[in-house]
């Protein structure tokens, strides 16, 4: 059993997938041969069984370090604003406030009055009818709204960053 933060429990993720990418690639490529019918075969080196088990062994342990992480994420409880959240549920949270975030900006935006873009629409007298969409809200409540989600998202991350970085739990690998 190892101890780990969550920052390096990623990190080692990375890094076995990128293991296994080279094993995976290797077998690609050296599990067939080509060969003229009148010339020695040049047979690259290649061990079913031991490259099989190779990839394996590292899918099981990237299996334990997700395991883990998952463990700690719906376990541990970070303190946030004087509000205990498990980390699971801040990135539920966060996830929810960065689509609203998202909306927000997009109503932010918007002007007042805005001429319509769909082309003009012809009156019985022949006379262009130019179109205009209005915003129906408040636009400084939207403004307000958009500071705070961005603030409670801010906040959540550092608490997130700091948690990743300091908070370690046990991992069998």
């Amino acid at each position: 059993m190892k101890m780990m933060t969550s920052a390096y429990a990623n990190k080692l993720i990375k890094s076995l997938s990128e293991e296994k990418s080279y094993w995976t690639s290797l077998e690609s490529v050296r599990c067939l041969y080509t060969a003229s019918v009148d010339e020695e075969p040049v047979i690259p080196e290649y061990d079913y069984a031991s490259v099989a088990a190779t990839i394996a062994e590292i899918d099981d342990k990237v299996c334990a370090i997700k395991h883990a992480i998952n463990l700690a994420n719906s376990t541990a409880e970070i303190e946030v604003d004087g509000e205990m959240l498990s980390v699971d549920v801040i990135l539920i949270k966060m996830a929810q406030l960065n689509s609203r975030k998202a909306f927000l900006d997009n109503l932010r935006k918007r002007q007042p009055q805005s001429r319509c873009d769909s082309g003009y629409r012809y009156s019985s007298t022949r006379k262009p009818v130019v179109e205009y969409t209005y915003i129906n809200y408040d636009l400084d409540l939207v403004k307000e709204e958009f500071e705070k989600v961005s603030d409670r998202l801010m906040r959540l991350q550092i608490a997130l960053d700091k948690y990743n970085q300091t908070y370690e739990f046990p991992v069998e690998v």
